[in-house]
């Protein structure tokens, strides 16, 4: 599987890393935007406290369960992006999710505000600055 297919595919098992080096998967929606994979996720979970120690993750294909659908593991470098980097993640995962992901999207903002959500921007591991 390419980074490619993996950023077109529906979901992804997002892999990231506790203190101990245990690691913790979760299913996230995804999108492809230029040569990096986008997430969109609440600000609050774990996921995001993981990636801001550690940014280091794996990416593999995966039902809406987390169930893995290949057996082929993607690495990367996550970052938390800034507020007007989330609110462009925001705009480029709802569109890909079409009617569900933009009311799913702007409920989660309205309810909770523009910082109860964060994007995230993860580069293949080859590439990573």
């Amino acid at each position: 599987m390419t980074w490619d297919e993996l950023a077109n595919g529906k979901y992804a098992l997002l892999t990231s890393f506790k203190k101990d080096g245990t690691a913790v998967g979760a299913p996230v929606w995804l999108a492809p935007d230029g040569d990096r994979i986008v997430v969109w996720t609440y600000a609050s979970s774990w996921k995001v406290k993981r990636i801001r120690r550690n940014p280091q993750v794996r990416l593999q294909s995966c039902d809406n369960r987390g169930r893995a659908t290949s057996d082929e593991v993607l690495t990367g470098t996550a970052e938390v992006l800034d507020a007007s980097g989330s609110e462009r993640i925001r705009g480029i995962v709802g569109r890909k999710y079409g009617v569900i992901g933009t009311i799913l999207i702007r409920g989660h903002k309205l309810i909770k505000g523009s910082d109860g959500s964060v994007g995230l921007s993860v580069v293949p591991q080859a590439e990573a600055r």
